[in-house]
This record gives C-alpha cells, sequence and structure tokens, in this order.
C-alpha cells in the first residue's frame, strides 16, 4: 500500500473511532457500572408510588434539561449568583432534584465518577413514566455532565406555555426536533397539573383588553374561572392539564385538543397548523399502542440532543454542584 493510501485509512480509521467514542449506546455502563440501570430503576419503582405525580415533573426536568446546552444535566445545578437554569421562570415549578440526588448517591456508593447526571435523568424520567402505567422507550447512555448552566439560556430556549406555533416550532427546529416530535412530545401533557399563572391570562386578558382566549372552549374556560382560577392573580391553585385522566398516560390529551381544551396557547397551537392538526387527528384516531410506540421515538430522539460524550464533558459526583 502506498504512503498516501496509508495516511488516508488511518484518517478514516481515525474518523470512525471519533465516531463512535462519541455516540451513545444501549447498556453504556455494561462494564463500568453493569448494575447502572437496575439501581436507577429499582429505587424509582420503590419510591415512586410515595410521590406519583413525580413522573409528570421528572419528564419536564428531562425536557427542559435537553433543550439547554443538550442533555447535560445543566438543569440540576445549583445556584449560586442567581443565574443558574433552576432560577429561570421556566424551571421555578419543576420539581424532583433532591429525587435525582438520591439515585445519584446510590450510584456513586456502586461505581464512584461513572454514571453521568444527565443519564440518571434520563433513565429516571423514562423508569417513572414506567412505574405509574405509561409507556417504556429506549435510552441509550453513554452522556457526560456539563458544568455551565444559565438562567437566560433557558429562557430563551425552553418553550413558554404561552408559545404560538411559530415560535414553537422555532424553538423545536432549534434543537433538530420536527413537527412530528412536537405533537408526540406535546403528548406528555396527558399527565400532572399546572398552575393557574401559567394560563391565566388566556381567561382573563388575552390581548390586553380584559378579553378570553376565543379559541378557547367557552365552557372549559367558565369552568376553570369558576372552579379554579378565579383570578387573573391566583399564581397558585393547581389545574389538571389532561381534565379527567391527568393519572393515565393516554389519548385524552388530543382529544381535549380537537375540543378547543387545550390548557395552554401552546397546546391549542398544535391545532392552528394543518400538519400538526393531521398528526393530532393520526393519533386520536389510533390505537394508545401506536402512541406509546411513536411517542417513544421521539423521546429517544429528544434525548440525543447535543450530548456530549466521550472526553467532551464531565462526570459530576453531585448532580447539583458544577465542580464536584
Amino acid at each position: 500500500m502506498k504512503t498516501m493510501e496509508r495516511f488516508l485509512v488511518a484518517i478514516a480509521v481515525l474518523a470512525m473511532a471519533g465516531w463512535s467514542e462519541a455516540q451513545l449506546q444501549m447498556n453504556f455502563y455494561e462494564r463500568s457500572c453493569p448494575k447502572a440501570e437496575k439501581i436507577v430503576s429499582d429505587y424509582v419503582h420503590q419510591h415512586i408510588y410515595n410521590a406519583p405525580s413525580l413522573a409528570a415533573t421528572l419528564i419536564r426536568m428531562h425536557f427542559h434539561d435537553c433543550f439547554v446546552r443538550g442533555c447535560d444535566g445543566s438543569v440540576l445545578i445549583n445556584s449560586t449568583s442567581g443565574n443558574a437554569e433552576k432560577d429561570s421562570t421556566p424551571n421555578l415549578t419543576l420539581r424532583g432534584f433532591d429525587f435525582i440526588e438520591r439515585i445519584k448517591s446510590l450510584l456513586e456508593a456502586a461505581c464512584p465518577k461513572t454514571v453521568s447526571c444527565a443519564d440518571v435523568i434520563a433513565l429516571a424520567a423514562r423508569d417513572s413514566i414506567v412505574a405509574t402505567g405509561g409507556p417504556s422507550w429506549r435510552v441509550p447512555t453513554g452522556r457526560r455532565d456539563g458544568r455551565i448552566s444559565n438562567a437566560t439560556e433557558a429562557l430563551n430556549n425552553i418553550p413558554p406555555p404561552t408559545s404560538n406555533f411559530t415560535t414553537l416550532q422555532r424553538l423545536f427546529g432549534n434543537q433538530g426536533l420536527d413537527l412530528k416530535d412536537l405533537v408526540l412530545l406535546s403528548g406528555a401533557h396527558t399527565i400532572g397539573v399546572s398552575h393557574c399563572s401559567s394560563f391565566n391570562i388566556r381567561l382573563y386578558n388575552f390581548t390586553g383588553r380584559l378579553d378570553q382566549d376565543p379559541s378557547l372552549d367557552s365552557e372549559y374556560a367558565s369552568n376553570l374561572k369558576a372552579r379554579k382560577c378565579r383570578s387573573i392573580n391566583d399564581n397558585s391553585t393547581i389545574v389538571e392539564m389532561d381534565p379527567g385522566s391527568r393519572k393515565t398516560f393516554d389519548l385524552g390529551y388530543y382529544r381535549n385538543l380537537l375540543k378547543r381544551r387545550g390548557l395552554f396557547q401552546s397546546d391549542s397551537a398544535l391545532t392552528t397548523n394543518s400538519a400538526t392538526l393531521k398528526t393530532v387527528n393520526d393519533l386520536v384516531s389510533g390505537s394508545v399502542e401506536e402512541f406509546y410506540k411513536e411517542f417513544g421515538r421521539s423521546m429517544e430522539k429528544m434525548g440525543r440532543i447535543n450530548v456530549k460524550t466521550g472526553s467532551n464533558g464531565v462526570i459530576r459526583t453531585r448532580c447539583s454542584v458544577a465542580d464536584s
């Protein structure tokens, strides 16, 4: 083989090696920490019943983590100057940080400095949904952690509940997610609750004229105002995102969208575009099993957003501390 040919082959081999190192894979910890995924699963299954609502917040935490600097565990970092992702408006109602930290401490005891906080979030989100009766999906691992956590970046990248379709398309597109992913990932709103402050403007002052959002079903809006969010200043009352089946991971969320009963503007926005509306209708006319399968594909795709792998990133020993 000529010298130039050898050189080109060597470059190709190195490129392939670098590409392989940078990929997530199933059972990444099989050799370095064989019981890692079982430790996560066991803890979730043992404790989620004490607070089943954590399933919704853990999947939301995973989503919020991945939309800022990729899935790198940066949402878990405590503030030192009031400027961490935790301090940003989209994350002020996140819970479950201690839950993740307790799992991490078990992993550190079993395999020090081996399993990333980013992987703990991804695995715990999936396992909590499974433990409460929802779908499962593949979670390839091998993510490494970041050390930068910035409140402004969270505010700029996490889609707010007041988003219209254009904003949703842009923010999801920035992460390499398409319109089908947008509809499917929004389906996580089939479980969990929200505070009135996230949608009160739709009830009381939609255009700044003390009016109601005309895209919201009037009967639904009246019930919310009479029984739940009784003033625009109510910031604490909790409302089901999928009335009647908030504890069940099902198609109820999409059926409500077609009745103009999506709680957030970002929910209603899915019916304002022909492509996303078609996806909603297809899901409603299909089976819950098909929804589970498609939802799982989008979750796995989201879990790969801008991941740090190989020599990029670190393994934080404490998820709440950047330099641990």
